[in-house]
């Protein structure tokens, strides 16, 4: 292709996308397909010879459209949101044409300097205090454009490590680095992201899960007690991350006691406000933010709710100079004569290398506003307000935690086997599509608005899906009265009567069962047909926090609290046997140099 034709095909392309994204509702949001499905309609290998444009675009509505999940249309609730926008797509293209690598200052100055100030400006409009900008010279801190708030934890994590082993070096001298590394113990609440406990297993320490209360909140109570008995047992608590927002029920831990506690045990605590973090442009939502000042880091995704589209995420650190001891290394190709002087963004993350995010993040600000992301913001909240007035007026349902901004999670009230095959039966039907989680003892579905082109109608069209998927589920279950109170079945039970139950949880922050996993390429399955062509597997060991499991050489936990992070059946691959883990472990340093993630004991880990 020259230059003459990508001038042709680029403004036919512009205006598929254009058409795409005007159009998106009349495209099935779930896709109807088993795995496999494209392996069908593609050769084995690829084309000895070039092929023409037009042969090669024919195909993507032909074969990749069908099979995609349509993130962009208003009836998607899945997840969080993946926006884009049109001067967010412009600043990529533009990017992506001139694909300079930002790595250093001198790599591309204008790319280094427009990440500064472009984040200074994200900072401000979320309240962020000046400890955290590129505004002073004397300022250590400052903000960093990274891939994913999942990269964010870690590289916190990590500079967190790196601080807490130089301290204890400083008290304790004779002590090598993995003398003290073997003793760290990070904390967070058991609705934390998986990423926090993956962050952990690549840091090579512990990780505490702090049970939350009846708010599903971490609380600085029992944050400070699990640190004072780990103390005890000779451990070194280093780290806390605080979520804002968590994937089940867009819950809030409570920043301002886990910041005092923090700041008294003095842990390097992380905010991790994923999706939340763009509310924060709205000062009605800065309540959730008190106590901020007592953080060291802080991350949220623009490429959630903010139009900006993936990959865009934010973190700023109080302390630059605690990522430069963790990730800086200097060989003479990369020195410059203003090394020092101007920020090297390669010390602040952990790839060399880096893309030209900071384009389209400028873009969607200076053509939007503030005021304008503001309006966005409110009216994702207002839309998620009238789903909930909807469904609180049928008492089939039930609400199974406060709505936070645009996060709705709701049930039928009943055994959790209803709600999962409502949701099974609202998803196979393609009309809109919604994921669960397991918040507490109880299977719910998350209904999220994710897109900016949703309306009032889309609401309405939605609710009315689900009313009648579900009249139609309590028919055929001969439950059309209306059920006078919740039946509390626990999930052990539940698992009992259906060993099939909750393989499409995939959000669950405490997973209901065993996830079925194809190891030629790593697919979770969700229909009964399926589970049957894998029935041969065998089913993992009981849930335990004691319990430890080796798969495929790797060690993994037992107590499953996270996103989809624990796969319990692997093709081909028995598992071993358990050992039970005592009570309490000895104080000896011996006894702390096992790099497994821990997970404090709940009165629901049998379930």
């Amino acid at each position: 292709m020259n230059a003459e034709e990508y001038r042709i095909r680029g403004k036919e392309m512009v205006d598929y996308i254009a058409d795409y994204l005007t159009n998106i509702r009349e495209r099935r949001v779930f896709p109807d397909k088993k795995p496999g499905f494209l392996h069908d309609q593609l050769p084995e290998s690829a084309p000895l010879e070039g092929e023409s444009w037009p042969q090669i675009f024919n195909d993507v509505e032909k074969i990749v459209m069908p099979g995609l999940t349509h993130w962009q249309s208003p009836h998607m609730h899945a997840y969080f949101p993946a926006l884009n926008s049109y001067p967010s797509l412009l600043g990529d293209m533009l990017a992506d044409a001139i694909n300079c690598i930002c790595f250093t200052w001198a790599s591309s100055p204008a790319g280094t300097e427009l990440e500064t100030i472009v984040m200074n400006w994200l900072g401000k409009m979320i309240g962020l205090p000046d400890d955290f900008l590129h505004t002073r010279k004397e300022c250590s801190g400052g903000g960093a454009i990274l891939t994913t708030a999942s990269e964010a934890t870690l590289v916190c994590l990590l500079a967190g490590r790196t601080q807490a082993i130089k301290q204890y070096q400083n008290l304790y001298p004779d002590l090598e680095d993995g003398e003290i590394g073997a003793r760290l113990v990070g904390y967070c609440s058991d609705q934390a992201h998986s990423s926090v406990e993956k962050a952990a297993l690549i840091g090579l320490v512990k990780m505490r899960y702090i049970e939350s209360d009846e708010e599903l909140s971490m609380r600085g109570d029992k944050l400070k007690q699990a640190i004072k008995t780990d103390r005890e047992r000779g451990l070194i608590p280093f780290w806390v991350c605080n979520t804002l927002g968590t994937t089940g029920a867009c819950a809030f831990d409570n920043l301002d006691e886990v910041g005092l506690v923090c700041e008294e045990e003095r842990l390097w605590l992380h905010v991790d406000a994923a999706y939340a973090g763009s509310a924060f442009i709205c000062p009605e939502y800065r309540t959730w933010l008190k106590g901020i000042e007592r953080a060291d880091s802080i991350a949220f995704n623009p490429s959630k709710w903010l139009m900006v589209h993936f990959d865009c995420t934010a973190m700023w650190v109080k302390n630059s100079n605690t990522l430069h001891r963790t990730f800086n290394v200097d060989p003479l190709y990369l020195k410059h004569e203003n090394s020092g002087l101007a920020i090297d963004y390669m010390h602040w993350q952990i790839p060399l290398s880096k893309r030209f995010r900071a384009l389209k993040l400028w873009f969607v600000i200076r053509n939007y506003g503030i005021t304008g992301l503001q309006k966005h913001i409110r009216e994702g909240v207002r839309f998620a307000q009238k789903f909930e007035a909807l469904l609180l007026a049928d008492n089939r349902f039930e609400q199974s935690a406060k709505r936070h901004l645009g996060l709705v999670c709701f049930r039928l009230k009943g055994a959790n086997e209803l709600t999962e095959k409502l949701l099974k039966r609202l998803n196979s039907r393609g009309n809109l599509h919604c994921v669960p989680a397991a918040l507490k003892d109880d299977y719910v579905i998350r209904f999220t608005v994710t897109s900016q082109h949703t309306t009032n109608e889309d609401i309405v069209k939605d609710w009315k899906e689900i009313k009648t998927v579900a009249t139609d589920i309590l028919v055929e279950e001969e439950q059309l009265v209306i059920m006078p109170s919740k039946i509390k079945v626990p999930l052990k039970e539940t698992k009992e009567r259906n060993e099939n139950f909750g393989t499409s949880l995939l959000l669950a922050n405490s997973p209901m069962s065993p996830k079925v996993v194809n190891g030629s390429f790593a697919a979770i399955y969700d229909h009964g047909d399926v589970l049957e062509e894998f029935s041969k597997f065998r089913l993992g060991a009981p849930s335990s926090p004691y319990m430890r499991r080796r798969i495929k050489g790797i060690l993994m936990s037992g107590k499953q609290f996270s996103l989809d992070s624990h796969l319990d059946l692997f093709q081909g691959v028995e598992q071993k046997s358990s050992k039970v883990r005592p009570n309490s472990e000895p104080d000896d340093l011996q006894s702390a140099e096992e790099p497994l993630i821990e997970h404090q004991e709940h009165e629901e880990n049998d379930d």
